[in-house]
């Protein structure tokens, strides 16, 4: 499952990077496969890890902001011809955003251990039966201690 969520991470990276910058900045498919590759790479360790932890909205904003650095500083270095490379990571990384969000539902549906709650607490708990707790009687030492003096008497 997580290759699966990986593999559409990558698509949906590589159509949108390919839609920006290379029909509207002539930006070479070479470069943008380098892109897409670091980006998902980068991006879905960060789906994986922080996704359950912080939820949807932030790491869809977690996710621009990765996407936006990602996409300005290998541009930098790999776009050959002069492009305006802030305006173009800035709509990149927005598209990305969107698609991040329907990507991450699908994440946290089919793809993460689904998290049950409790009606009466109202808080959320994992079903997991594996787990159990022991229970056993409160020790008193001193009646323990007591008990044991008294039966050495009667033997006495």
């Amino acid at each position: 499952m997580y290759m699966k969520a990986l593999l559409m991470k990558f698509v949906m990276i590589t159509a949108v990077l390919w839609i920006v910058l290379s029909l509207f900045y002539d930006v070479s498919f070479t470069d943008i496969l380098i892109t897409s590759v670091v980006l998902t790479a980068v991006g879905y360790v960060g789906d994986v890890f922080i996704l359950p932890r912080i939820g949807n909205t932030w790491a869809g904003i977690s996710d621009f902001v990765i996407a936006y650095a990602v996409i300005y500083l290998l541009g930098s270095y790999f776009y050959e011809q002069p492009i305006a490379l802030g305006t173009a990571s800035f709509i990149s990384a927005l598209l990305l955003m969107i698609g991040e969000f329907l990507l991450h539902r699908y994440m946290d549906t089919n793809i993460f251990e689904p998290k049950k709650v409790n009606p009466d607490e109202k808080v959320g708990y994992y079903n997991r039966t594996n787990l159990q707790t022991e229970f056993a009687e409160e020790f008193n030492t001193d009646s323990i201690a007591l008990e044991k003096s008294t039966d050495k008497k009667l033997k006495k």
